[in-house]
This record gives structure tokens, C-alpha cells and sequence, in this order.
């Protein structure tokens, strides 16, 4: 995989996945080298004991910046639960508030190609700000042409309630009712 460099000519981390970045990064650097020694190292101690692959990016998560994977799932969960709680209907000025809030992070996000991309989108079908339901599914449908993208399962856009607000019919989710604050 091709290593994607950020405006400065230097390794955009945020664009790449964990792996392609720390190969980049150690070459030609010792102590990146021991490091991805170390990463390398954990992935085959993950892999000998039967975990997943999640546990690998768990390991390098607590202290490396996050790569385009590890943000992409923190950026769509944080947007999935803004929309979820967003208000039922909402007035002009909220509406004006959400339009500004996602086209301005399609400005600033780390991942300039993505940030295009969002960019693109919201051009072609701009975000249904209206309401929450409205919003709800203009980002799962967005969500899902991503996901497309990436050769990834689409999401039924018919459960964004049960996934981003009300959890499971089943009370797994229940715990948060536990939660003393």
C-alpha cells in the first residue's frame, strides 16, 4: 500500500492504517524500528493466543495517534449519536447550527481525502437537518456509501435508533440505567 503523505510532505497517520504508517515510519529510524519490532511482537503474541486483530490496534491505541481506521470509528460513532440525539425537529436555528458544524468538520477533518469526500457528498445530497430522523438516515445512508467504498457490509439504516440511542430490545444495553452519575 502506498504510503499517503499530509500537505507537508510527511506521513499523514490519520489517512493510513496503523500498519502502513509504522512501516513507513521505521525505515531509517532505530528507534521506530524497535518499536515496530515491539508492535510486530504483540500482534504475534495476540495472534498465538486466538484474539482478534482489534486487540492488535488496541495495544498501539493508548500511545500513538490514531490511524485512519481508529478514527474513522471514534469520527462515525460521535456523528451517529449527535444525530440520534439531535432534536426531534428542529428550528431554524439549530438547523443552521448542525449545517455549519458538518460542513466546517468537512473542512478540518485530519483525513483529507475523506474530508473531500464528505465534502462531495454533502454537495450531491446535503445533510436532511430538518429533524433527527432526517439527519439519522442522511448519516447512516452517507455512512453506508463509505462503507461500500471500502468493500465493507452496509448497515440497515432501518435500527440507527436501536444502534446510536436506544440500545437492544433484548436490555443488553441496560447497564446505563445502572450508572449513578
Amino acid at each position: 500500500m502506498k504510503q499517503t503523505v499530509d500537505k507537508d510532505g510527511k506521513p499523514c497517520r490519520v489517512c493510513d492504517s496503523f500498519k502502513s504508517w509504522r512501516q513507513h515510519e521505521a525505515k531509517g529510524h532505530s528507534k521506530a524500528k524497535k518499536a515496530a519490532a515491539a508492535t510486530t511482537a504483540a500482534a504475534a503474541a495476540v495472534a498465538a493466543t486466538g484474539s482478534s486483530a482489534s486487540s492488535i490496534m488496541t495495544l498501539a491505541d493508548d500511545e500513538c495517534p490514531p490511524d485512519t481506521q481508529v478514527l474513522g470509528r471514534a469520527t462515525w460513532t460521535f456523528l451517529h449519536t449527535m444525530a440520534a440525539y439531535y432534536p426531534e425537529k428542529a428550528d431554524s436555528r439549530q438547523q443552521g447550527i448542525m449545517q455549519s458544524l458538518l460542513t466546517s468538520f468537512s473542512y478540518f477533518y485530519p483525513c483529507g481525502r475523506c474530508a473531500t469526500h464528505l465534502r462531495s457528498e454533502m454537495e450531491k445530497h446535503p445533510p436532511a437537518v430538518d429533524t433527527r430522523a432526517g439527519l439519522s438516515q442522511w448519516m447512516c445512508q452517507t455512512h453506508n456509501k463509505v462503507n461500500i467504498m471500502l468493500g465493507k457490509d452496509e448497515f440497515d439504516c432501518t435500527k440507527v435508533d436501536e444502534r446510536w440511542r436506544d440500545g437492544p430490545k433484548d436490555g443488553r444495553c441496560s447497564w446505563a440505567q445502572d450508572v449513578e452519575y
